[in-house]
């Protein structure tokens, strides 16, 4: 006779995180649990869509988690940091097996190590079809934060953990490739030569369901920032919705709220993607206007914490996440808390590479 035992929702989680080798507490559907699970169904349907991905793990814990819509949230935002973290490559205008199927798809990223100054290693990348790469004895070792994945030294000499993982199969990703960063120039040359390729487009009419970020807007509320044209006249960076897929990042010229000219982003060449070069363009333009986007600088136990309001590009992104750790927000978008002797240098880097200022609210 065959017995089915009914398990509840924690013991399905429970069991989840088993499997994952992420520990057994009862932490629910917390942060490190659903990136793991995105790692996992990563490895089974990539290459796909955002959407496809984030639909993939919102129907299998549709009755694990009763806030459906919430939980798409956290996923759509997991995937972001994924990306910025490199578990993810998101490449745009992707022409699959069918000709006529085009896009931006995200693809697992292979298993790579990065070298940290500390010593610790940061682990990125995905497995296709299991749910790690490590031998047991190291994914024992393994610290997570957030989706950040770690293995710190042991104490004493003698460990060689770059030979181990490359003799797993792990590439090496050296830090001045991991951290690589546009060349630091003045912001008004950055806006310029945006315009300048504005400029060069031929004039267009109205654009259904387009969204700018009103540059007259507090700098510390990012959401806040987001509106249709009310008979703004300038230049923005925008979004514009297309059928299928997210929105498309764009540089549009207004004239008393009517759309004159708009070019996609990102550029022609362009390493990063388009909502990297859009949020760098929109740092320089609030530097430009004497409206410096802001950080809030605060000491903590284990070092120095950076509060940020607004979305910083990739390269920013993942300098913070190699140095330092992310930790919970704290009336902010996000936050990273940085070792006390690299946190003049990473200050310096958000003022000089990206104008940012610091605040005390």
């Amino acid at each position: 006779m065959t017995t089915i035992t009914k398990l509840t929702p924690d013991e399905v989680l429970g069991h989840c995180r088993a499997s994952l080798g992420i520990g057994t507490e009862p932490s629910g559907l917390d942060d490190i649990l659903l990136a793991g699970l995105l790692r996992r169904a990563a490895g089974i349907h990539c290459p796909c869509s955002r959407s496809a991905l984030r639909a993939a793990l919102t129907e299998s814990l549709a009755y694990l988690n009763p806030d459906r819509d919430g939980l798409a949230d956290r996923l759509d935002n997991l995937i972001e940091v994924m990306i910025v973290a490199g578990d993810l490559l998101e490449l745009s205008d992707v022409a699959t097996d069918d000709p006529e199927v085009k896009g931006t798809w995200v693809f697992a990223a292979p298993p790579s190590f990065v070298v940290r100054r500390t010593g610790s290693i940061f682990l990125t990348g995905i497995a296709p079809d299991q749910d790690g790469f490590l031998p047991e004895h190291l994914a024992r070792r393994v610290i997570r934060s957030h989706v950040t994945q770690f293995i710190a030294p042991e104490p004493g000499e003698g460990e060689d953990l770059t030979e181990q993982l490359i003799a797993h199969g792990l590439h090496q990703l050296s830090e001045s490739v991991w951290l690589r960063s546009p060349k630091t120039q003045a912001p008004e040359q950055l806006i310029q030569r945006f315009q300048n390729q504005l400029a060069s487009q031929p004039p267009c009419g109205p654009v259904s369901g387009l969204e700018i970020l009103d540059r007259d807007t507090k700098v510390t509320y990012y959401r806040g920032r987001w509106s249709a044209p009310r008979g703004q006249t300038g230049t923005f960076v925008a979004r514009r919705p297309q059928e299928f897929g997210a929105p498309i990042w764009s540089f549009a010229e207004l004239v008393d709220g009517t759309l004159k000219r708009i070019v996609d982003l990102p550029p022609k060449h362009y390493c990063w993607r388009g909502c990297d070069a859009a949020w760098h363009l929109q740092l320089a333009i609030d530097r430009s206007a004497g409206q410096p986007q802001r950080y809030r600088r605060s000491s903590t136990d284990a070092g120095v914490r950076f509060d940020f309001f607004s979305p910083l590009p990739l390269w920013a992104q993942r300098r913070l996440m190699v140095l330092g750790h992310e930790r919970p927000r704290s009336s902010s978008l996000f936050a990273y808390e940085i070792p006390v002797a690299e946190a003049t240098e990473e200050e310096k880097n958000l003022q000089e590479s990206l104008w940012l200022a610091p605040t005390d609210a």
